[in-house]
This record gives C-alpha cells, structure tokens and sequence, in this order.
C-alpha cells in the first residue's frame, strides 16, 4: 500500500478507512492529547474531517417572513469559521411534527453528522423544540445542555429557563440553542470545541479516550 501526504490530506490506495485514521493520528501526534486538546489542535482536527451541519431555526414569525432569521446565520458564521461544512439551513414553524420530521430526515438520510437547531426552548406554548427533538432521538446528550445552562447562569440568571436538549439520532447529534442570535453565540462558542471529538467518537472514526 502507498499514501502519499498532501498538507493534511491523505492520498492514495487505502483499503481499510483505520488506515486513513493511523496516518491522521501521526500527523496530530504532536498536536492533539484526548486529556488535553488545545484550541490549536482541536481546529486542524476538525478541518480535516470537514463534518456536516444542518441548521434548523424555530420560529413561527421567521416561517411567516414577518421576522428576519439572525440566529440561523449566527451559527453558520461560528460553524464555518470552526472548519464544518453547513449543508442546510431550514426556517420552520413552531410545529412539533414538522420540526420532528425535518430532524428524522437529515439524520436518517445521512445529510449531517450534527444538527444545531434554535428557538422554540422556552415556556411559550408554541415552544416545542425540546419535545420534537426528545421525539425522535435515540440516545440523550444531558451533558451539552447542562454545560451551556452552567455557563449562561454566569451571564444571566434566567438561563435556569431554557429547556433545551440535545440527543442522537444514527450517527447524528442533535443540539438545541437558544433563540437569541446573543445567546446562539455565546452557547455555541463555549461548546464547540468538545463537539469534534464527540462527533468522531459517535461516526466511530476515533477511539474512546477512557482509561
């Protein structure tokens, strides 16, 4: 068998994809540590795997054109400049089986390895999110929205009101934001660099770092 290396891609006849990963690793080793990955690292680690996003933003005014998007976009602009490739952007009512039914079809269908999704988390009637989400995933992912729960209660005391989940589905994670594009930023930057090594440790394309 011959690889040829180029930058930080890999060429050549490969025959078994944990070739591919054994090379990765030698390019990172000096880079990455599962105990102690920089921001560095965890970026390049990223880029090269150039994993897939949805976006999926709730809201019932944004679906009727009576209000603009600017959570959507705000998570495109972190997403991209974090070296993930976005595939889709959906503006969807405050409708739980559609919200339910987008989500099913972009993991099931294999359109993405994460799917970020906003609004719709709150104690609104209308604020279904966490319900569509629980709905459909397979496996719960507490730790994410406890993580951005802790943390936003160091901004504000009313992030104790979110109700947001995150979840999977096949070898897709499903993450709820918030509806603000304020919020959005400030939860998605603070996550985004553990969400990598998660993303390639659920598509099993990287080992589990217990002990």
């Amino acid at each position: 068998m011959q690889v040829k290396i180029i930058g930080i891609f890999v060429e050549g006849d490969v025959a078994d994809r944990r070739h591919v990963r054994l090379v990765e690793k030698v390019i990172l080793s000096d880079l990455m540590d599962c105990n102690n990955i920089n921001i560095k690292s965890d970026n390049m680690y990223r880029r090269m795997a150039m994993k897939r996003v949805a976006i999926i933003t709730s809201s019932d005014m944004g679906y009727q054109g009576r209000r603009e998007d600017l959570s959507g976009p705000a998570i495109k602009e972190i997403v991209e400049r974090e070296g993930y490739q976005v595939v889709s952007m959906d503006i969807l009512p405050d409708d739980r089986s559609m919200l339910s039914k987008r989500m099913v079809e972009i993991a099931d269908e294999n359109q993405a390895e994460l799917i970020l999704t906003t609004g719709g988390t709150g104690f609104s009637p209308r604020d279904v999110m966490p319900e569509a989400t629980e709905d459909i995933t397979e496996r719960k992912v507490p730790g994410i929205p406890e993580a951005i729960r802790a943390y936003s209660m160091t901004i504000t005391n009313r992030a104790m009101l979110s109700r947001a989940t995150a979840g999977i589905r096949k070898q897709t994670l499903i993450i709820n934001l918030p509806g603000s594009p304020k919020a959005v930023k400030e939860s998605l930057e603070y996550i985004i660099g553990a969400l990598g090594h998660g993303i390639e440790i659920m598509t099993g394309e990287a080992g589990n770092c217990a002990r």
